[in-house]
């Protein structure tokens, strides 16, 4: 009895032991650290860190990588950005009364004359002294146009364009041909004339050829330029032509691979025939491209038919991004013709930037980059681009020599 009287009381004295402990959860806390850990290093320092390369711009970045880079067409592209200036302010001037401008109205014209924004323009007239010169007017203002030599050079290349006359009217018939609507606006068909060696006034021209060209007054004002009469004989394409001349090469100009397994296990040769199953018929340039869908291999046919057979009508057989694009209708033309072209190295080279290439069109050039035929605008072109470049008339003797050698 006393041993059961001693289990009650120990047994009470532990149950109050146990209310005084903290109770136990299922999910204890992680113990906490009263020392700081700062000092160590979790992450790797910036000064490690590997640094990305930022991405190029596509102002800047070249559309051909180093490999596949043709010189010849690349400093074609830099010539022209060298005499950006001496383009565009030759073009401003003669429209200009007794071809002189102001410096003052100069210097807000930097587009329209082609020089850099905040700078002054008589730095870029002076690298042109045969072309352009300084005056001071009677009213106390400088100005500067054209010299006397530059002014027989213009009364030159004004005879070349009445003599290429003919030539020109028949380069728009087949630009009109190729547009979907057989019509273009004239004023794209302006901005382009450059490209084709089209007259500054070809507009007061048109009315000289009624049974060729009609102009259109639109509700809003803009005048567009209709063709009258369909000639089946302008209808032939350029590659039709070398098509008859030289089969082969033509059957090569472009290639729309056909896919296939490897299961096939075919060689280069089957390769190649399977390829012109795709490739042949070429579709003509001036058939109606405008219905077809635009994802189809018969409407990608088309557009690169219609961009060949446009290059091969311009002055220099390449243009640019902004000559391409304003035909982008007419031509039923898609945002995809960068990728497009350059699906096509055989026939098509890019040069330039991304943001601003030019396309060439590879057989019209040699292998040192030199356009095989020449039209007679030209070789005025040149002959300009020359004198542009020189500082003194003593220099055109050396030019001359380097010629003959």
């Amino acid at each position: 009895m006393a041993w059961w009287w001693r289990r009650l009381i120990l047994s009470s004295k532990l149950s109050q032991y146990k209310t005084l402990l903290p109770p136990i959860s299922s999910n204890p806390k992680p113990l906490i650290s009263f020392f700081s850990t700062s000092f160590l290093r979790t992450k790797t320092p910036k000064k490690h860190k590997k640094r990305r390369k930022p991405k190029e711009s596509p102002r800047t970045k070249l559309v051909q990588s180093e490999p596949n880079r043709l010189s010849h067409f690349e400093l074609l592209v830099q010539r022209d950005s060298f005499f950006r200036f001496f383009t565009k302010s030759k073009d401003f001037l003669s429209k200009q009364p007794d071809h002189v401008l102001r410096f003052d109205d100069a210097g807000k014209l930097h587009r329209e004359l082609g020089f850099p924004r905040g700078r002054k323009v008589i730095r870029s007239i002076q690298r042109h002294p045969l072309i352009f010169e300084t005056y001071r007017h009677t009213d106390g203002k400088m100005w500067f146009g054209f010299t006397d030599f530059m002014e027989d050079l213009l009364e030159e290349e004004k005879s070349i364009m009445e003599s290429m006359e003919t030539e020109r009217v028949t380069t728009v018939r087949k630009l009109l041909m190729m547009s979907a609507k057989k019509r273009i606006p004239l004023s794209k068909i302006y901005h382009c004339r450059a490209l084709f060696g089209i007259p500054e006034d070809f507009r007061d021209r048109v009315s000289k050829y009624p049974n060729y060209f009609k102009i259109v007054v639109e509700d809003d004002g803009k005048r567009v330029l209709e063709l009258v009469n369909w000639d089946p004989l302008l209808a032939v394409s350029a590659l039709e032509r070398d098509f008859m001349i030289d089969e082969d090469r033509v059957k090569k100009a472009f290639k729309f691979p056909v896919k296939h397994g490897k299961d096939l296990d075919l060689d280069e040769g089957d390769v190649r025939k399977l390829n012109l199953l795709n490739t042949l018929p070429l579709v003509s340039p001036y058939s109606d491209g405008s219905g077809l869908n635009i994802w189809t291999l018969e409407a990608e046919k088309y557009r690169v038919g219609v961009l060949h057979e446009y290059l091969s009508m311009t002055l220099e057989k390449r243009a640019s991004i902004h000559h391409i694009v304003e035909f982008k209708e007419e031509f039923s033309l898609t945002k995809h013709t960068y990728q497009m072209l350059l699906k096509q190295p055989r026939t098509f080279y890019l040069a330039g930037t991304e943001m601003n290439w030019v396309v060439f069109l590879r057989d019209a050039y040699d292998e040192n980059g030199v356009l095989m035929n020449k039209d007679p605008q030209v070789v005025f072109n040149e002959k300009l681009f020359e004198y542009a470049e020189m500082q003194d008339m003593e220099s055109d003797s050396g030019i001359r020599n380097k010629r003959r050698g």
